[in-house]
């Protein structure tokens, strides 16, 4: 199955590393694989798959996630 792709450099997903706390809800609660965790900390992996659903922001506890969903 082909992986899908979002239009490219144009979602308003930002994540503050400063602020993760290592939890890893982003990264299971994403449809689309666009977080890995490494070195204890959540980090953008394919940031262009982001269908900016908000499902990792609304997860977040540590609030490092932000995304305006449907506007990109």
């Amino acid at each position: 199955m082909t992986k899908h792709k979002y239009l490219e450099d144009v979602t308003t997903l930002t994540l503050n590393t400063d602020k993760c706390v290592g939890c890893g809800l982003c990264e299971i609660v994403c449809p689309h694989g666009v977080f890995e965790m490494a070195k204890g900390k959540a980090y953008l992996a394919d940031k262009n798959s982001c269908i900016e659903c908000g499902a990792c922001a609304l997860n977040c506890p540590a609030k490092a996630l932000n995304v305006n969903p449907g506007v990109g």
